[in-house]
């Protein structure tokens, strides 16, 4: 009876290890290390987070997180355009490594996917044409408003004509990428969006949409993370120290500098809360 506990207990220790073998050998950190190439998901249609320059090459803050990543991983960064519905899409399903697309970290997107603490904070406001006569957030209660399907001044917005705004009159428009939602505000068909103040300023300094002004802030802090795998918890706490070394070492700020002005740098913490 006695070895036959113990040879019980040696099989189930053998198949522990290997379980834990297998576990760590499908993380995407052993995969990029080995092949020494990185897939980045990124958005190219959200500048300055992410966009084609001129010679047709992406280019934005996301972008350079993704070479930074891949350089201190000693690999080669391959962007891999990404829209926004398709983020967590992509990841789920292994076309891309690491998701760095100005994601909100949500509990239900954390039902799928895995985030780091964040690496950007987007805080909103209401950006609109100089002609519509909007001042303040409040005034949206009966405008045509316009966002990004899926993203998280969608879902405020919605909830705003879900408690009363629609009964004022206004109504809601969802655009597949951040360009059509400025082209839609240029053009009149609504009245307003919401947009990071970081990317308001960029957008002002293109000198693209001269007849956009900003017009309050709205109630939305958006703080953005870096996704990996659900289950790859050795990607994961990598991930997690490469956020944190380069928010210590300056870095963060720098880039922040390059693509989104001259302006304040956003903090990366809620007050009284630790990611």
């Amino acid at each position: 009876m006695r070895n036959t506990i113990l040879k019980t207990a040696m099989i189930a220790t053998a198949f522990s290890l290997t379980l834990s073998a297998h576990s760590y050998a499908q993380s995407a950190l052993d995969t990029v290390v080995q092949s020494k190439k990185l897939r980045c998901g990124i958005m190219l249609d959200s500048p300055p987070a992410g966009f084609r320059n001129t010679n047709n090459e992406p280019e934005g803050f996301d972008v350079v997180y993704c070479k930074d990543m891949a350089a201190a991983l000693g690999a080669e960064p391959e962007i891999v355009e990404t829209p926004s519905p398709d983020r967590i899409p992509a990841l789920v399903s292994n076309r891309i490594d690491v998701l760095i697309a100005s994601t909100t970290p949500t509990p239900k997107r954390a039902l799928t996917v895995a985030f780091t603490q964040p690496y950007m904070n987007n805080t909103m406001g209401v950006v609109t044409r100089k002609d519509t006569g909007i001042k303040a957030y409040a005034d949206l209660s009966s405008k045509k408003l316009g966002g990004v399907v899926g993203s998280t001044p969608e879902q405020l917005l919605n909830k705003e004509l879900a408690n009363g705004w629609k009964d004022k009159g206004a109504t809601y428009t969802g655009y597949s990428t951040d360009a059509e939602a400025y082209l839609a505000l240029q053009q009149g068909k609504v009245d307003a969006i919401l947009v990071s103040f970081g990317v308001f300023n960029a957008l002002e300094q293109s000198g693209q949409f001269p007849e956009f002004v900003i017009a309050g802030e709205a109630p939305l802090s958006d703080m953005v993370s870096i996704a990996v795998r659900r289950d790859d918890q050795q990607m994961l706490n990598w991930a997690k120290m490469f956020v944190w070394q380069q928010s210590v070492s300056g870095r963060f700020a720098e880039v922040y500098k390059q693509y989104f002005g001259n302006g304040p740098v956003p903090s990366l913490h809620a007050n009284g809360v630790d990611f």
